[in-house]
């Protein structure tokens, strides 16, 4: 089967996040179909984009075929973000010709996070006769409006519900990542046939023989702690306001009388803000750390004793989360504390660690010293937990087939 996979924002090993296409694709291929994925040149997501000096250019990655897009760069959520969404929109319907004569797909995947590509993916799967499929990241346009603050009726806001809306009475097939918004799909034209879960994953094999090793100034600050008798709390992955880490502090702060230490392993717009916070706090017990490789990340949560995601209270979240941090966590074998108010919750779902209000520090500090109580092999049982859950639910190999079953049953 030859399938097109458009989405705005797809990355690789190579080039970063976002990584998600990457892996479907790859075991998509494995299972001896044929993939293009089509993508921008320039994403705020990214490590490292490619550089084109023309309008298109084609690379094969691990036998999937990238075809990127110029397109003007950006920063922010402003208008230039827009002038780019544009531009790929554009250039996108400037390769439907390739889609139409030269490589006719059997499955057109509209995959953007925002929702404007299903008008061209629903134009290329007509004409060629494909089946087509609206993948659902986040649901735009709510999310800029309950979450950004943008009105309900701004024109672009407009247009993107009205190219939502097409999508899910134009696409066989709702691919949906987050586990509780059927309701509201169908409130705006969705059939109920079409409605399939497949959430994010992991890749197995990256957790499979030795991780790449810590920097020296992270494995000196870990072996330290661990000497001194330290409860460890790990947090690895992006300093910003949406991570929550604030309340974290203020949870640190009313657990200086414990054995509990925080290490903070990342980068992000707020880091440096959480640093100078700390600093007033006079926090001795949490400690920033830089990012380091994705193949590492493992030494670093494997030198943990438990480990702390966080959410703020979003009415966005009614229609559940799905972190691949969380997954990584977990694939570690090791116990969350787990701060949320959503519409779902997979660390109860997986029995594997302790779930605590959202914006409450006293919650999180009881968390932390509820998780100190329990003795190692409580703690192992649940670290054991998670990780099978997610070798059940979450492998992308697993998610790969149910994709596929889902959209050409």
């Amino acid at each position: 089967m030859k399938i097109l996979y458009i989405n705005h924002y797809a990355g690789s090993p190579a080039h970063g996040m976002e990584f998600r296409p990457y892996y479907l694709a790859r075991e998509w291929v494995r299972a001896g179909h044929e993939v293009n994925i089509v993508a921008a040149d320039f994403s705020h997501l990214r490590q490292n984009n490619p550089e084109l000096g023309k309008a298109y250019a084609d690379q094969v990655i691990d036998g999937i075929r990238y075809t990127w897009c110029r397109t003007p760069r950006y920063e922010g959520n402003g208008a230039k973000r827009v002038v780019n969404i544009f531009a790929f929109l554009r250039r996108l319907m400037g390769l439907s010709g390739r889609f139409l004569r030269d490589w006719k797909p059997d499955l057109v995947i509209a995959s953007s996070t925002y929702p404007l590509d299903t008008v061209p993916a629903a134009f290329i799967a007509g004409k060629t006769g494909a089946r087509l499929a609206y993948e659902v990241h986040d649901l735009w346009p709510l999310t800029p409006v309950e979450v950004g603050g943008m009105s309900p009726k701004h024109p672009f806001i407009r247009l993107l519900q009205w190219a939502e809306d097409f999508g899910y009475r134009k696409a066989d097939t709702v691919v949906s990542m987050l586990p509780c918004a059927k309701d509201y799909m169908l409130s705006h034209g969705m059939a109920p046939g079409k409605y399939a879960v497949v959430p994010n994953g992991v890749d197995v094999a990256e957790w499979q023989g030795e991780p790449l090793p810590l920097p020296d100034a992270h494995r000196a600050l870990l072996e330290g702690l661990r000497a001194d008798g330290r409860f460890i709390v790990g947090y690895a992955g992006g300093h910003g306001l949406a991570n929550a880490l604030d309340f974290l502090l203020e949870a640190a702060a009313g657990l200086t009388d414990s054995r509990a230490a925080f290490v903070l392993v990342g980068d992000g717009p707020d880091k440096t803000a959480l640093e100078g916070e700390a600093r007033r706090l006079g926090l001795a017990n949490v400690h920033f750390l830089p990012a380091i490789p994705k193949r590492a990340v493992p030494a670093f949560l494997a030198a943990t004793d438990a480990l702390y995601i966080g959410w703020r209270k979003l009415p966005i979240y009614r229609f559940g989360i799905n972190p691949n941090k969380l997954f990584d966590y977990m694939m570690a074998g090791k116990p969350v504390i787990h701060s949320v108010d959503a519409g779902n919750d997979i660390v109860a779902a997986a029995a594997c660690g302790i779930s605590v209000a959202a914006e409450d520090p006293a919650a999180i500090a009881q968390g932390v010293r509820a998780m100190m109580a329990k003795t190692p092999n409580e703690r192992g049982r649940l670290g054991a937990a998670g990780r099978q859950y997610v070798l059940a639910n979450h492998d992308y190999k697993v998610l790969a087939r149910r994709f596929i079953d889902a959209c050409c049953p």
